[in-house]
């Protein structure tokens, strides 16, 4: 469960200068307030993405436990030195890495005292988690990864902490626009190195407050080539996508100051279901290609807004979508109606407005360590007779069932055993399918065709 989302500036002036200039005062002053917040939020878990730990090939997982060092800015040493101890959460991070292997992307975790932690996630962590008291996680930022790698790195982070279960506060650090003073300056009149630059940035953060995440990744190209922004802005679909790619959020603006030439904000987006999407202000890139991985892994990158209502277009009366079952994970509706038939998409035991996976087996450490797919049956079929009777039928007009099983060996006689109690009478037809792995870490999904 997602509780909230912030991008944050990853410079040292706010951490260790924040007396030489009174915008870097106020970062500082705004990062302390958000960490107080995530604080009393309840959140289990910090995910941190830093467009400064950069990798080259594939991704990198921090999980050692303990990362203990000190840290000198390459390009600010002169501020002094940064001796940092962090909490890490090694079983997420190594959860995280394996979804991306196990979806073909390259991924490898790290475990290595002294490996050199960036100065984006330090400076974050020493603001926002001061004492420890909630562990982290942090990922690396591919310099060659383009938008649909970046993309299918944040649907596995979203898979991966539906699995883990735990309260995350998601956390990118990035600066905004990125074009760096190159001459020494008078740190107490720093400002942003462009009018256009600072045009920019407020253009986009005039729409981080208005909740709209998935709209500012849609402009990020254009937003990257007219304000030299931050590795092409592409820490923004990463978080998109760990999101769910909408714009169904309330944001704040916590600060906006420059540090050295570049525009650093503070940001907050706290997601609401409920919020009513104004289509007017909706942008849309464009079709992307699709990320590929091999078949049958279960994870999909997708261009959300590629089948979404844009800018006064209204959807075709016969898709069928509800806000009573879970969200669907990719560009498509619960159901359609076809004549007198109804086609649902591939439904699976998520529960309604979480996301939450029920029927998950942890040990004592918290760790998913199997599941009851009993539990999971019955969720899914009551997802689906949710489905149903919002679109006017129900789970007596089935007609015919697809099911997907991770573990047909062990799964298929109890599985049978609860389908059996809503279906025995009914008898659709059925086709049983054994599979590596689902879109989510869920282990059945079922297929349907209903009489409408």
């Amino acid at each position: 469960m997602i509780l909230r989302a912030y991008i944050v500036p990853g410079q040292p002036h706010p951490l260790l200068a924040p007396d030489k200039n009174q915008g870097w005062a106020k970062l500082r002053a705004a990062y302390e307030a958000v960490g107080r917040e995530i604080a009393n939020s309840g959140a289990e878990l910090l995910l941190v993405y830093s467009t400064q730990w950069f990798s080259v090939i594939g991704h990198l997982f921090q999980v050692d436990p303990k990362p203990t060092w000190t840290l000198v800015d390459q390009n600010w040493y002169e501020l002094g030195e940064i001796p940092y101890e962090f909490r890490v959460d090694p079983e997420f991070g190594k959860l995280y890495a394996r979804i991306c292997k196990e979806h073909g992307m390259q991924a490898a975790t790290v475990a290595y005292h002294g490996f050199p932690m960036d100065t984006g996630t330090v400076v974050a962590l020493k603001l926002l988690n001061p004492d420890n008291a909630i562990p982290a996680s942090v990922v690396s930022c591919n310099i060659y990864a383009e938008r649909e790698e970046t993309r299918a790195l944040g649907f596995a982070g979203r898979a991966a902490i539906e699995a883990y279960g735990k309260k995350t506060i998601v956390v990118c650090v990035t600066n905004l626009s990125n074009r760096y003073e190159v001459a020494d300056i008078d740190p107490a009149h720093d400002r942003i190195s462009s009018q256009k630059d600072d045009e920019w940035n407020r253009k986009i953060l005039e729409m981080f407050s208005e909740g709209r995440l998935e709209d500012v990744a849609q402009v990020a190209r254009d937003f990257a080539r007219e304000a030299n922004a931050d590795m092409g802005f592409k820490a923004i679909w990463w978080l998109g996508a760990v999101m769910g790619e909408n714009n169904k959020y309330d944001g704040k603006v916590w600060e906006y100051q420059p540090v050295w030439g570049t525009g650093n904000a503070i940001v907050e987006l706290t997601p609401n279901e409920r919020k009513q999407i104004d289509w007017e202000k909706e942008f849309d890139e464009g079709p992307v290609a699709i990320f590929a991985t091999p078949s049958g892994t279960g994870l999909e990158t997708h261009n959300v807004l590629a089948e979404a209502p844009t800018r006064g277009e209204q959807e075709p009366a016969d898709i069928i979508r509800t806000e009573k079952a879970p969200k669907p994970v990719g560009p498509y509706p619960h159901a359609r109606r076809v004549g007198d038939f109804l086609f649902l998409s591939g439904i699976g035991p998520r529960t309604p407005g979480t996301g939450e996976i029920p029927g998950l087996i942890r040990d004592g450490a918290g760790s998913v360590v199997g599941h009851d797919i009993e539990v999971q049956t019955r969720a899914c079929i009551q997802n689906v007779k949710t489905i149903l009777e919002e679109a006017g039928s129900s789970l007596e007009k089935v007609l015919d069932v697809t099911v997907y099983l991770t573990d047909m060996q062990r799964d298929f006689d109890r599985f049978n055993r609860v389908y059996a109690e809503y279906f025995g009478k009914v008898q659709p037809t059925r086709t049983t399918v054994g599979v590596d792995s689902l879109p989510t870490p869920i282990s059945v999904e079922l297929k349907v065709i209903a009489a409408a």
